[in-house]
């Protein structure tokens, strides 16, 4: 059949490849930096995430392609019929394209800062006034944090640091200097993290004033190197990305916190893949800089603009201009749920959905303080992924600690980049008393919630919670997600074993209303999809609806273009990879697919099966991928309160209804905005409407 739909419709293969996917995503975050209707800080920041997300991009995807070349493996049949080297070279081209439209927009956005009185100067343009301030501000703060390296004549290359920006200085020496043995000389300057990117310089009249730390270095050059005689000095900016992977090392006598420790540390020394270069930098500087880090064919360079570590932009100042940033919407609180009384006296009568951050994140909070406060609670038992900075969830469960409770937190040490982070966490967490569980070997694990026993009236009565993102206030302002709190005690007592897996995992838990990675969730999605396709032979009422991170997993694919030929509808909202094909006659034609790029971060997995009429609705974890199907633990919840159902199907309707900042994903691949002639609906503003209708009609 697949040969057949491709003969007939020109396609080389069912699937779009993964990593390709993710760069069309990337774009669409770049889009939103174009957007001119789009807040002009808000649009730099946008270009700050588009760069943060390649920065990750090539320590990951892109490191474990060249993993691949490098054992001699073709990997075509997992990289969707393109064979890694060839994947590598297709980035490569890709990425340089990007960066050049990067470069593009940002000009056109300094362009509109200067109509605003905000003017991002060089060093070029510096004033006599200014002078003063950035000669004094280099002295008392940068100088000290600045770490500068003679490079010329060492007979070993220091290694560079990972994803850190450097200066590649080259002097031409005079002749009257006799400190080097060669006319030309070169240092690297690394540009210090310590201090902020952008430095606001004073005010002049109505006109607002920066200048980047690389430029306000390159201003104070000669002030650095005043020791030397030369007869020319330039400096240029250089990027490396290394290999980001974990290594694990199997030493059995080392604790997990030490190998993952250690990993971690291992992690600043790896292979780049990866080298971002100044394209004005002189070809013998660069030739230099190669030969002497060994930076060979297989890594993709990426001639790129006078600036890099754009990612900084994510922080660019407010300037005190809120009129150039989105105007802030405070939260809204649940309909009928108080953060005043007890939390788990009104979960006891009914399910509750929050649904961040349109709603207030504090209710996951004070469900924790509470459970950490309440003689009856006995247990708390949780899952950690990812934690805020400064985490009132881990105070909140040292506090419980402290009171007499027996906590237990299955905290993942392998959470991509926030690993030191969770380190941190586990020995404190670890000191205190709590009960540390690092998951199950080979299986990384992804499910959030948290699972209370409380005594009442002798008996143990447990209050959960289960939710689609991180327990992370940080996060939550900035992500949606989905997050039930239940008292349902069939569900609560499901997840309970999902712990009890954790402690004791060579026993495989049975369940009869969570879906549970990764032992279930494949055959369970699969008969799910089967069932629609029975219904509508049926005439029964069919239908998929599904929001998801990314859809990259074959098979499920297959199954979806399975029940797209037998004529069942699918919708999908696929925030970012994307593997599947939507529209080809023969394959597809009855699947749409949208992306949703906008304020905040699409997150929530959502599961939606019409059921014969009976929909079915799931929250998870667990997106449409491999790892999370097969090498992850995950939750997929079912929704059982007709309230709460309701309000699921009604918000990814809003979604579905976008022609704003939705993208119609589609086999030409041109992330085109979807428009049409219906009234004009932005999903994420719109979403906050509705809560905000909730709460005036309750």
């Amino acid at each position: 059949m697949t040969e057949k739909v491709e003969q007939e419709n020109g396609i080389h293969n069912q699937y779009r490849n993964r990593e390709l996917s993710w760069l069309q995503f990337n774009a669409r975050v770049l889009q939103e930096a174009e957007d001119a209707s789009i807040p002009l800080i808000e649009r730099l920041r946008f270009i700050g995430i588009f760069s943060n997300n390649l920065d990750e991009f090539f320590k990951v995807r892109y490191a474990t392609l060249k993993r691949i070349v490098e054992a001699g493996k073709g990997g075509r049949s997992f990289l969707g019929g393109i064979s890694a080297k060839e994947l590598m070279e297709e980035i490569t081209q890709t990425v340089i394209n990007q960066q050049k439209n990067s470069l593009r927009i940002l000009k056109e956005i300094s362009k509109e800062l200067k109509k605003e009185n905000i003017f991002i100067i060089d060093e070029t343009e510096v004033t006599e006034e200014q002078s003063k301030f950035i000669t004094d501000y280099f002295t008392r703060k940068v100088s000290p944090a600045m770490v500068t390296i003679m490079i010329g004549e060492l007979e070993k290359f220091p290694t560079l640091k990972d994803s850190a920006a450097y200066l590649a200085v080259k002097m031409v020496m005079s002749k009257e200097d006799e400190t080097f043995e060669t006319k030309y000389n070169y240092a690297l300057i690394e540009i210090p993290k310590s201090v902020d990117r952008f430095v606001v310089l004073p005010q002049e009249g109505d006109k607002q004033y920066i200048i980047i730390l690389d430029d306000l270095i390159r201003y104070c050059l000669n002030n650095l190197f005043s020791i030397f005689k030369y007869e020319s000095i330039t400096a240029h900016m250089i990027k490396i990305t290394r290999d980001a992977e974990l290594d694990i090392d199997s030493d059995l006598s080392k604790s997990f916190i030490d190998k993952i420790s250690k990993s971690v540390k291992d992690r600043s020394n790896g292979d780049p893949v990866r080298f971002v270069y100044d394209k004005k930098i002189e070809a013998s500087t660069l030739k230099f800089l190669l030969d002497k880090m060994g930076i060979d064919k297989t890594d993709s360079l990426i001639p790129g603009g006078r600036y890099h570590n754009r990612r900084d932009y994510m922080d660019f100042p407010s300037m005190g201009r809120p009129d150039l940033l989105y105007i802030p919407k405070t939260p809204v609180p649940i309909p009928g749920l108080s953060l005043q009384g007890s939390l788990l006296d009104k979960i006891a009568e009914k399910d509750y959905l929050l649904h961040a951050p349109y709603q207030t994140f504090s209710y996951v909070i004070k469900f924790l303080r509470e459970a950490a406060l309440d003689p009856k609670v006995k247990t708390i038992k949780i899952t950690i992924y990812r934690l805020a900075k400064v985490s009132h969830i881990a105070s909140s469960l040292i506090n419980a600690v402290k009171n007499g409770k027996e906590v237990t937190v299955q905290i993942e040490l392998q959470a991509r980049f926030d690993e030191e982070a969770n380190i941190s966490y586990a020995e404190q967490m670890q000191r205190e008393g709590v009960n540390l569980i690092f998951g199950v070997s080979g299986l990384k694990v992804h499910c959030k919630t948290c699972v209370i026993e409380r005594l009442e009236n002798k008996k143990i009565k447990r209050y959960a919670l289960v939710s689609t993102g991180n327990f992370n206030e940080s996060t939550a302002r900035i992500y949606t997600d989905y997050t039930l709190f239940t008292s349902n005690q069939k569900i609560c007592k499901e997840i309970n074993k999902v712990f009890d897996f954790f402690e004791v995992n060579y026993k495989i838990k049975k369940y009869n209303h969570l879906i549970v990675s990764p032992h279930y969730t494949r055959n369970a999605l699969s008969t799910l999809i089967e069932t629609e396709i029975e219904n509508h032979k049926k005439g029964l009422p069919s239908g998929i609806r599904l929001k998801l991170n990314s859809l990259s997993d074959f098979k499920m694919i297959d199954k979806l273009y399975a029940a797209s030929r037998a004529g069942v509808q699918i919708r999908l909202i696929v925030r970012g990879i994307c593997c599947l094909i939507p529209g080809v006659k023969g394959m597809s034609e009855n699947i749409e697919v949208i992306s949703i790029i906008g304020k905040f971060l699409e997150h929530p997995r959502l599961y939606i099966f019409d059921n014969a009429g009976n929909e079915k609705v799931y929250i998870s974890s667990a997106d449409f991928m491999g790892r999370n199907l097969d090498n992850r633990v995950e939750i997929s919840c079912p929704i059982y309160d007709p309230e709460i159902k309701k309000e699921i199907l009604e918000t990814f309707e809003i979604g579905w209804s976008d022609n704003v900042k939705a993208r119609e994903i589609t086999s030409k691949n041109d992330n085109a905005y979807r428009r049409n002639n219906n009234p004009k609906v932005r999903s994420q503003f719109k979403m906050y409407d509705y809560y905000l209708d909730k709460i005036q009609k309750s």
